[in-house]
Formats: C-alpha cells, sequence, structure tokens
C-alpha cells in the first residue's frame, strides 16, 4: 500500500520515532513495565485453575469455561476497544488499567483468606481482567509504531515477543514453585502486586495523546477499521490464520492443567513447567523469527513454521505420566515456536502496512475476531472434554494445529514470499 505512515498517536512534547536516544529509553521504560505485568500474569495462569481445581473441586467444564471467562471481553469489547484507545490519553488509559486488575487479582486472596471465596467469584475476576486487557493489549499495539522507526519495528516486535516468550517461561515455572510452597491463592497476590509496579512504572511515561479527530460516529470508526481488514488481501488471511490458531491454543491451555493432574497424575510444579513450555517455544520462535523471514520471506516462514510446529504437536497426547512428560514438552513448544513467529511476521505486517489514522481500530478488528476465538476455542474443549473425556479432546485440539498452516496455504499468502509483496509471485 501508497498510504503515507506516520505516528498513531502523538503529544507536542512527547518524542517521536528516530528521536534518539529519549525515543529509546521511552521504549525500554514501556518494556519493563510489560515485563513486571506479563511476569504476573504468567504465574496467574498457573494459579487460577489450580484454584478451581484444587481448593473448589471444579469439575473440568467449569475449569475451561473460567478459562474462556478469562477471553471473553474480546468478543464484546474487541471492535470498540480501537476507538476508546483512539480517543483516550495512552498512558492514562494503560494505568487505570493496570490498577483494575490489581484490585480484581488482589480480591481472590482477600476472599479466601475471608473464608467467602467461590466459583462465581473467580469467573468475574476473569471477565473484569480479560476487560481491562483487551484495552491494554490494544493500546501497546499502537504504542510501538509511534516511538519505534519502521526500519526497526519488526526487531522491536521480536524483543517484545522473546521477552514474553521469558515471562512465559520464568512465570509459570516459578509458579508451580510457589504454589507448592504459598498455595496458588499466595501466587494470585504476588501477580496482584506486579499489576502495581507496571502502573507505578507506565505514570513515569509522558502522556501521548490523539491528535485531534473531526467528530465521527463510533460506529463509522468501527466500520472503517474493518473494511480495511477484509479488503486487504494478506491482512484478512492473517487474521483468519490467527483465529484458527488462537481457538487451538485456548484449547490446549484450558486442557492442559486437567490432563496433567487428572490424567497424567503429576504435581502442581509438574504443571508449571509444562505451562512454561508454551514460553520456551515463544522464546525459540521469537530469536529465529526475524532472521528465517529474511532468508525465507515472511509469508513462507508463516507457513513452513505452522506445519513444523502442527506435526510435533501430535506428540502431546502419548504423555501418560512422569515418564513420558517429555512428549508433552515437545509437543506444547513446539507449537508455541510455530505460532509466535508467524505472529510476529503477521503483526509487523499491519502495523506497517495500515495508515496510521486507523492502526488502533485495524488491530482491534484482527483482535476481535482472532483473540475472540480465544473463549470458544477454551469452551470448546471442556464441552468435548465433558462428552469423550480429557485424553480424545487433547487427541482432536492437537490434530487441530495443522489447520492454520493449512489455511494460510489456501489463501493469497501461499503465492508470495513476503506478505509485503505488491503483487503474487
Amino acid at each position: 500500500m501508497s498510504t503515507p505512515k506516520q505516528s498513531a498517536v502523538s503529544s507536542p512534547s512527547g518524542p517521536g520515532p528516530g528521536s534518539g536516544p529519549s525515543s529509546s529509553g521511552l521504549f525500554w521504560r514501556f518494556w519493563w513495565a510489560a515485563s513486571i505485568s506479563g511476569a504476573g500474569s504468567a504465574m496467574t495462569a498457573v494459579a487460577l485453575p489450580l484454584v478451581a481445581v484444587t481448593l473448589l473441586d471444579a469439575s473440568a467444564l467449569q475449569v475451561t469455561l473460567l478459562a474462556a471467562a478469562g477471553q471473553a471481553a474480546w468478543l464484546f469489547l474487541g471492535l470498540p476497544a480501537g476507538v476508546i484507545v483512539r480517543r483516550c490519553p495512552l498512558r492514562g488509559l494503560q494505568v487505570a488499567l493496570d490498577l483494575v486488575r490489581m484490585a480484581a487479582i488482589g480480591s481472590v486472596p482477600v476472599a479466601w483468606w475471608l473464608g467467602h471465596l467461590g466459583y462465581p467469584h473467580l469467573v468475574l475476576v476473569a471477565l473484569v481482567t480479560s476487560s481491562a486487557t483487551v484495552l491494554f493489549d490494544i493500546g501497546s499495539s499502537t504504542f510501538l509504531p509511534a516511538v519505534v522507526d519502521k526500519a526497526e519495528l519488526n526487531a522491536r516486535n521480536s524483543l517484545m515477543s522473546g521477552t514474553e516468550a521469558v515471562t512465559m517461561t520464568g512465570g509459570p515455572s516459578l509458579s508451580g514453585l510457589l504454589v507448592q510452597l504459598f498455595g496458588p491463592v499466595g501466587v494470585l497476590a504476588v501477580d496482584a502486586v506486579s499489576y502495581l509496579a507496571s502502573a507505578v512504572t507506565l505514570r513515569t511515561l509522558p502522556e501521548r495523546r490523539p491528535e485531534p479527530q473531526p467528530p465521527t460516529r463510533p460506529t463509522q470508526l468501527i466500520r472503517e477499521g474493518w473494511n480495511f481488514v477484509v479488503r486487504h488481501p494478506v491482512v484478512r488471511s492473517c487474521m483468519i490464520w490467527a483465529t484458527a490458531a488462537n481457538f487451538v491454543t485456548a484449547g490446549l491451555v484450558a486442557l492442559t492443567p486437567l490432563y496433567l493432574v487428572r490424567v497424567a497424575h503429576v504435581s502442581a510444579g509438574v504443571v508449571g513447567v509444562m505451562l512454561a513450555m508454551e514460553g520456551v517455544g515463544g522464546l525459540i520462535g521469537s530469536a529465529f523469527a526475524t532472521r528465517l523471514a529474511r532468508r525465507v520471506g515472511t509469508a513462507r516462514t508463516m507457513i513452513v513454521a505452522g506445519f513444523a510446529g502442527g506435526l510435533l504437536t501430535l506428540l502431546t497426547p502419548l504423555t501418560t505420566g512422569l515418564g513420558t512428560i517429555y512428549f508433552y514438552a515437545v509437543g506444547y513448544s513446539a507449537f508455541a515456536c510455530g505460532v509466535v513467529m508467524g505472529s510476529i511476521v503477521a503483526r509487523t505486517h499491519r502495523q506497517t502496512e495500515s495508515p496510521a489514522d486507523l492502526l488502533s481500530r485495524v488491530m482491534a478488528t484482527v483482535r476481535f475476531v482472532s483473540w475472540g476465538a480465544l473463549p470458544l476455542g477454551a469452551a470448546g474443549s471442556g464441552l468435548l472434554a465433558a462428552a469423550v473425556g480429557l485424553r480424545p479432546a487433547l487427541v482432536v485440539f492437537c490434530a487441530g494445529s495443522l489447520l492454520p498452516p493449512l489455511i494460510l496455504l489456501l489463501s493469497p499468502v501461499a503465492r508470495r514470499r513476503d506478505l509485503g509483496d505488491p503483487r503474487d509471485n
């Protein structure tokens, strides 16, 4: 596309892309805040379902529905999120959302210590944090292109994904250890503190206010973002790929603690390590995504990495106990590796291809559709497990890991070397 690109957000006194050390310092402070918050959230990924499984004796369906509630906001807030972020001061919004998540997560330890914690409370907490996370993530996605030069964007996205992978690796492992020592409720208290630390760090950033815009109806703004995505052959294809990948991912994440505890009969510490393998795979993917994309092309990277990761994912259901846990480790990390590599190049393409004024709405549209699949995948895995059992349900979702690259193979992406090629090759 030939549309000129400019910062998605601006501030009269704030640094912009290419502004030297100030721009770099701004990025690193934002990176630090995201890392603190991400580490705590990764720990909660282990602790919250374990609260339901071990303390409230929740059923398989209840646990997977809890996972679905943790992503449900993408279904009702995903599209308006782009408009909300576009109209709000970015720093103030991000700080407020961190504080909301701190209060929601912190309410679980308080309710437990007072003897009033129940399953509905966990679902409500998951819904509140899900809503805050939707707005926070959309805001974050519009921040990066505003402070990073276009030439550095892919590398910065790789760094952000790599950091996320590290927190996803260390967070669950640490969480498993802390669960053994202090119980899952104690881990949630640590996560609440992490959101507070993130808010304090973000508060040190300069405010970045949106540029003045003519009065426009929210529905028209949403429609503009939607139309750009569905009419763009590559952005649309990548959105469908991401939707399928997220559906499978959510199902695997929801089934993992249940399968490992009730079928493989491993400890909470091992559950934490296995959930951390998603981070290991993501770290590998983020480390090699940029160099592989330069060598073979961004479009081909998505397809090759997707099929390689999907085939190895088929090893996962071979896990029957601690002695065969390596099958789960390899399969779980391989799928994450393929998805992260595809996500990095697809996200960079969206950020560089979208007009600046449309960026937040384009990101919101893509995430509304693709991340809206997360609660559906989690709920679907629970319904399937209730109908046929945990192992058959896991087999189905592992086989489904081959669907995302197959979608790309049947799309315009397959005829390109790079996603940004002006014409099919």
